[in-house]
């Protein structure tokens, strides 16, 4: 929780200050209102009223002094105010007194707590944006091995947790620590023997609600893990919907969710029934201490050994219970929090996520590339298994380098080292003789474009589909992209033109459309190294002639890194890869290749 707020609190100092100095007064307010008690009482059960006379405050020597006195002189001044008007007037007073002091004090209550809007509200907003940015910010490699529903889980779910359970209990933790220190410092000052007695009791109740949260805490943590694969599960089954309908697996697939579904329930019924054992635990214990006090405090007055008066005890009596209340909201609080401590941990496993891919303490800036990218003895592996071994090539401003091999050969990682997306285990690659490790990462992706096999579209318009990523593109600018990409045409066909909407992932689109937006994408991009990963393989023959058109547009007069299975969409490549368990077992053209009779040849084969 601390951590917490010492990473997000920062920016809002001075409303904390603000609230801790209202809470100040509010405590302050509430003393002087239930003073009235004192004189009250004794009103009404008989007071000598020649009982107090004046005394100059120019006789304080100390602070007790100072509290004596001025007990005497308030006494004082309301008995004279009963000899010169009566009681009823004194008592019509006090009572006005009381108002007063009990407006003031709610006011000072409510600014207290409309201070704490902007930090709840601030906080929460500063830890979306940090969870957002680090997500962004992380390696590709880190989501290969983490479940998206449970990330997204983590950033709705427990932040809402956090929301509900720590920032919602701001007010408690800044509010009653003040209380209860202030109304035990009267406590002591009016009687130190009553004061300790009541120190013994409370720890022991303290300890007992400390016991039950901290099983709340692990319970939570627990609920939380479950929710996050219940939303992976969730996310999982509308991606592959038309494939468990296919295999008719519903039975199956609501079978394992009804059974994660009653984990969760069993999980979250314990979490909640121990919240909810927080307030009668707490009364009880309050209870049980304010009889216990009331014992005692009437044994000390009775044995004429406690120091305090009659109408005194009951003012003592009214400060203690006004303790209980901040008291019992402090244990509840401590329950909301350790529910929310174990959502915070989930997203800190996200914030403390290291990203491998670090730039350089003082990166170089690039932006052309004007020779050839190097791959100088590179190895790679994501695990325990070298993905790729010892890859040397070179590839030469404005060739087409294909790289072909059956699946799992490698082909993609290498294609994915170039922009950083991973990093080399061993080796390095170089473009212009310069290792890319020492170039500033963002310079080195805006050299390159990517157009991959599966179209990555968002739920946005088609001209904020093709400007992505590229700043001040003109109309003319992106209609001529889409030109070049076979595009425009399907494109004024639609409802809105560059205007429409084509929904999440581009699903009101063909693919071959969706593939045709995103070539004209990269050629709005205009860079000088291209990135085809297997671009034209899962589109039927009709788009594959319309998008193969647009690649052979786009690839005019750039560098280009073609990944494909199709051998004969690249057979007029300038130099092609043979991929074999990570290595490199074969290149040259095509002519070249087949004259060789090797593994090249046997895929070309197969395929024909």
């Amino acid at each position: 929780m601390f951590s917490l707020f010492r990473r997000f609190l920062s920016p809002y100092k001075w409303y904390v200050v603000a609230n801790i100095l209202l809470n100040l007064i509010t405590a302050i307010f509430n003393l002087f209102s239930f003073a009235s008690i004192i004189p009250i009482l004794q009103i009404l059960f008989g007071m000598d009223s020649n009982a107090h006379s004046h005394i100059p405050f120019s006789q304080i020597t100390s602070l007790e002094s100072f509290l004596d006195i001025a007990k005497n002189n308030i006494y004082a001044y309301i008995e004279s105010l009963i000899n010169q008007h009566g009681a009823s007037t004194a008592l019509m007073l006090l009572g006005v007194y009381l108002i007063v002091m009990t407006l003031l004090k709610t006011l000072s209550a409510f600014l207290a707590s409309a201070s704490l809007v902007p930090i709840r509200t601030g906080i929460l907003r500063d830890i979306r944006n940090t969870i957002y940015h680090k997500i962004t910010s992380l390696h590709l490699g880190y989501f290969s091995h983490e479940k998206k529903g449970d990330i997204i889980s983590r950033m709705t779910n427990d932040v809402v947790e956090i929301e509900a359970s720590i920032i919602a209990s701001l007010e408690t933790i800044f509010k009653n620590p003040i209380m209860i220190l202030i109304y035990l410092i009267v406590l002591f000052t009016m009687s130190w023997k009553l004061t300790i007695f009541v120190l013994i009791l409370l720890p022991i109740s303290g300890l007992l609600i400390g016991r039950i949260g901290k099983s709340l805490k692990r319970k939570s943590l627990l609920g939380q893990q479950l929710s996050g694969e219940l939303i992976a599960q969730i996310e999982e089954t509308l991606s592959g919907l038309r494939i468990i309908k296919a295999f008719n697996a519903e039975s199956k697939l609501n079978h394992r969710f009804q059974s994660l579904n009653e984990s969760i329930r069993h999980t979250f019924n314990r979490i909640h029934t121990r919240y909810f054992l927080a307030h009668p635990v707490s009364e009880f214990l309050g209870t049980a201490v304010i009889a216990i006090l009331l014992w005692y405090g009437g044994y000390l007055i009775l044995s004429g050994n406690g120091g305090i008066t009659a109408p005194e005890f009951i003012y003592y009596l009214v400060i203690f219970y006004s303790i209980i209340n901040p008291f019992k909201e402090l244990s509840r609080a401590s329950y909301s929090i350790q529910k929310g401590m174990a959502s915070l941990q989930r997203i800190d496993a996200i914030l403390d996520a290291q990203n491998p891919i670090v730039e350089a303490q003082n990166p170089q800036s690039i932006s052309t590339f004007n020779n050839e990218i190097q791959f100088h003895n590179v190895s790679f592996r994501y695990a325990n298994d070298w993905v790729l071994r010892n890859v040397n090539l070179t590839i030469r401003k404005g060739q087409t380098i294909a790289l072909v091999g059956q699946s799992g050969s490698g082909k993609s990682t290498l294609a994915d080292l170039i922009p950083r997306f991973y990093d080399t285990a061993e080796g390095s690659i170089s473009i212009d003789g310069i290792d890319i490790k020492q170039l500033k990462i963002r310079d080195l992706r805006h050299l390159m474009g990517n157009v991959n096999q599966e179209a990555i579209l968002f739920n946005d318009t088609i001209y904020n589909n093709i400007t992505f990523g590229v700043e001040h593109a003109t109309q003319s600018e992106v209609e001529q992209a889409a030109r070049i990409a076979n595009a425009h045409d399907f494109i004024m066909a639609t409802p809105d033109g560059y205007q429409t909407n084509i929904g999440d992932r581009g699903s009101r689109l063909s693919g071959g459309q969706r593939q045709r937006i995103s070539i004209a994408r990269a050629i709005l991009k205009n860079p000088p190294i291209l990135i085809l990963d297997e671009a034209t393989s899962a589109l039927d023959t009709e788009s594959e002639r319309l998008v193969q058109d647009a690649i052979e547009h786009l690839m005019l007069n750039r560098t280009a890194i073609v990944i494909a299975h199709r051998l004969s969409t690249i057979k007029s490549a300038d130099l092609i890869c043979v991929l074999h368990d990570g290595e490199i077992i074969e290149q040259g053209t095509h002519d070249q290749l087949i004259a060789l009779n090797g593994q090249y040849k046997k895929l070309h084969d197969m395929q024909l």
